[in-house]
């Protein structure tokens, strides 16, 4: 009789976790499967069991990993892994756990009772150019000038103003963003600033809160609110696993 050894599955990793969290989710991993903790000392890895070596990013598996995390932030403390983090053996997840138990821990009680808030804040303008134009004179005229001239704007016309819209945008999103966050400062246990993706957004803040103290946070985002005018739009969104306010990067 030939015997024939049954490899040992993956372990997808969610989040790292408290050792007395024991989540019972039953059907909601990746692929449908069961979602497990192992332990190591104080910190537990979230898993579940996987048969490939990598997980596409397709919109059912994101879905999966983002409901898993949500599920246990509203149990226990998390730290989130990046999708796709795959540990190839039960030992080497151990290993990981144990050579990194000390960070994990001193992440865990950082954010410990804590969740991530997020806000958006976009001018809501058709012509961001002409907005521009309207609010600094210094823009006004270098367009009247360049506009004015007999053969068009050259090249370097329109670099140059181009770089002082540029610079221009810039001074206002800072002085925008200085004054949300010192409206919201006493709200917050940390304010982390991510960059703006596109010209009209005019900050993108990472907030890390208090569980309890969302609803003042939210209040907080309307009264900030109340200092712009009807050119801004403030989006808020969350609560979310603190991303933005720990570190785990894991080589599984």
């Amino acid at each position: 009789m030939k015997l024939v050894s049954t490899p040992e599955p993956g372990h997808y990793l969610y989040a790292i976790a408290d050792a007395v969290a024991q989540p019972d989710y039953e059907d909601i991993g990746i692929n449908g499967a069961s979602v497990y903790v192992i332990s190591q000392g104080a910190v537990s890895a979230v898993v579940s069991d996987i048969a490939e070596k990598r997980i596409r990013p397709e919109r059912k598996n994101l879905a999966a990993h983002n409901m898993v995390v949500k599920r246990l932030m509203g149990e226990t403390t998390v730290l989130p892994v990046a999708f796709g983090t795959i540990a190839h053996s039960r030992q080497a997840l151990l290993s990981i756990l144990k050579e990194n138990r000390r960070t994990f821990s001193e992440q865990l009680d950082l954010v410990r009772g804590k969740v991530e808030l997020g806000l958006r804040v976009n001018l809501d303008v058709p012509n961001i150019f002409e907005y521009m134009v309207n609010r600094h004179q210094e823009l006004a005229d270098l367009r009247d000038e360049v506009v004015g001239k007999q053969h068009g704007p050259s090249q370097n016309d329109k670099i140059e103003m181009g770089r002082l819209f540029d610079h221009l945008l810039t001074q206002d999103r800072e002085v925008h963003t200085e004054a949300v966050i010192a409206a919201l400062s006493s709200r917050c246990v940390d304010i982390k600033q991510n960059p703006t993706r596109e010209e009209k957004e005019v900050m993108h803040l990472a907030c890390l809160v208090d569980r309890d103290a969302q609803k003042a946070f939210e209040d907080g985002v309307f009264e900030a609110a109340k200092r712009f005018d009807n050119n801004f739009s403030f989006d808020y969104n969350g609560p979310w696993a603190p991303h933005h306010f720990v570190h785990v990067a894991l080589q599984a």
